[in-house]
């Protein structure tokens, strides 16, 4: 029987275990296998069996991918209402092996001294929304100083809503900035209870309806005010599992070339919206971009750029205490192997760091 589990809230505080220095395993004692490959999920998802949208990630969910690559291991999928936030609380005590995680939450946990490695992205160039109830006057970012605005802070979408602020001359200290998960944001926007979020294309189903306003997007916009996710994975068990992590990458790559196929767009968007979150949605988040930009597994120079700017930009606003150089936790060995075993090593495009110029190393 399949494990699945929702967790909901953020796990009990428990003692951060790091190791700051690890001893190598002789070969001939091969680590035991474990008897569960848990994956934890940085959403609460929704659907049933629950499952979430954006994601290459959630194909391998919906087809029993890493199901069926195990055999009588066990898959056990974990989804956090607490977002990242959560996921690192429940990487850290070790009871999950994989995640599926947002930029800047990942930056926390390795400069709070979590030991992960980013494995591939698995969901990049996601736009962040700014909300509004419906009879709003307010119509662009400038107008949210002194206005109450949520923010899920910790999350992905925290810094790049910084950063937007910093662009149109103000900051999170010039607003009434309040600290609320997705769920309940929805809810105070539709009550009026607050004057803003920001958010992402979960919000687009509450404009549809009419309930709300979207004055602001980045869709469409320059890059670096988007958010990119990844599949990254507890450092102790790559180590000791090199063999399970290659299944999973294997997986996760096998998904993101079917996403990332144009042929499939009504299929892949159906998946999603298995989540809840309607069809329509994730129609405008992908309208106008190719399925190959967003679903590529690459750590091309783009994605790895983004993730050292959200550690810079982190530290600079004292997101974090410890700077981070995000070449120590980019671990693409596996991804390598499973791109050359798949015959996928031109498929996409790698970007350099503007995410516009395709890569002089890049041959599609």
């Amino acid at each position: 029987m399949l494990g699945t589990f929702l967790v909901r809230g953020i796990l009990r505080t428990f003692p951060l275990l790091i190791s700051l220095g690890l001893v190598t395993v002789a070969p001939s004692f091969a680590a035991e296998t474990p008897k569960a490959i848990r994956i934890g999920v940085a959403t609460a998802g929704g659907g049933d069996p629950i499952t979430w949208g954006g994601s290459p990630g959630s194909v391998v969910r919906e087809n029993k991918w890493l199901e069926s690559a195990f055999g009588d291991t066990e898959v056990q999928w974990f989804f956090f209402k607490g977002a990242g936030p959560a996921v690192n609380e429940a990487l850290s005590n070790k009871q999950i092996d994989f995640a599926y995680l947002g930029d800047l939450p990942t930056i926390i946990g390795v400069s709070n001294g979590l030991n992960t490695k980013v494995l591939l992205a698995s969901g990049q160039r996601t736009n962040l929304y700014l909300a509004t109830p419906k009879n709003s006057d307010i119509t662009n970012i400038q107008d949210l100083k002194d206005r109450k605005v949520a923010i899920f802070k910790g999350t992905n979408g925290h810094l790049v809503a910084n950063n937007l602020l910093l662009d149109n001359g103000i900051t999170e200290s010039d607003l009434r900035s309040i600290n609320l998960d997705t769920g309940s944001a929805q809810a105070a926007l539709v009550s009026g209870s607050i004057d803003a979020a920001f958010g992402g294309f979960e919000y687009i189903r509450l404009l549809n309806d009419g309930l709300i306003a979207v004055p602001y997007s980045t869709h469409g916009k320059d890059p670096k005010f988007t958010r990119q996710t990844s599949l990254v994975g507890r450092a102790d068990f790559i180590t000791d599992h090199p063999d399970l992590t290659q299944k999973v990458v294997n997986e996760f790559v096998r998904a993101s070339h079917w996403a990332s196929q144009e042929e499939n767009r009504d299929a892949l968007l159906r998946i999603w919206a298995k989540s809840g979150t309607p069809y329509e949605s994730f129609v405008v988040e992908f309208e106008g971009t190719p399925l190959a930009q967003r679903n590529s597994p690459l750590l091309d120079e783009f994605f790895r750029t983004r993730y050292q700017v959200v550690a810079d930009n982190a530290k600079d606003l004292q997101f974090i205490r410890r700077p981070v150089n995000v070449e120590q936790i980019f671990d693409d060995r596996f991804l390598q192997q499973a791109l050359q075993e798949q015959k996928l090593t031109d498929f996409w495009v790698a970007y350099d760091a503007d995410g516009v110029t395709p890569s002089a190393k890049s041959t599609p």
